[in-house]
């Protein structure tokens, strides 16, 4: 195995990467659960920020994370002399391209659609009093729903890569 010169080993080094991705890359998303309530209590004509914030953390943030999760998750797999049909790792790499999939076809383009029709809202609605659409709450809803199915999937996978049933 080869060592590194901050003494640790290239596998050690593969697993702390995964691990720091999983939580700084996949755990801001569970914070967005809760900007859609807090700005829909301020005004919601902070809701444009909400989608921007959302699309950033997602592109920026999660997306680089889950590519180093599926790197670093092959790498090791490879290392460690597992196999890619045991369930627990090819749950979790089917979690993962859920994942992925829900926030490049789903997440990114609906944040910027839900930005754009805010906005558009907002500047029509001038001065005055604002209140969201119809159409655009029913949008968002789903996009409330959806956000709490990819947090379980995310916590699942790491129930997964910790217990590891099977192995």
């Amino acid at each position: 195995m080869e060592t590194l010169p901050l003494a640790v080993s290239l596998l050690q080094l593969s697993i702390w990467v995964h691990v720091t991705a999983v939580v700084v890359g996949l755990g801001m998303t569970f914070a967005e659960a809760l900007l859609f309530p807090v700005a829909m209590k301020m005004n919601p004509r902070h809701l444009p920020f909400v989608h921007r914030l959302q699309l950033t953390i997602n592109q920026y943030v999660a997306n680089p994370a889950l590519l180093l999760i599926v790197a670093t998750g092959i790498y090791q797999v490879s290392e460690m002399g597992w196999s890619f049909g045991a369930f627990w790792i090819s749950a979790s790499f089917v979690i993962v391209i859920i994942l992925g999939g829900l926030n490049g076809a789903y997440f990114i383009p609906s944040d910027r659609k839900l930005e754009a029709m805010l906005n558009s809202e907002i500047e029509a609605a001038g001065d005055g009093p604002f209140t969201p659409s119809e159409e655009y709450l029913n949008k968002a809803k789903v996009q409330g729903m959806l956000g709490p199915v990819m947090g379980i999937l995310i916590v699942l996978a790491i129930y997964l890569m910790v217990v590891k049933p099977g192995a």
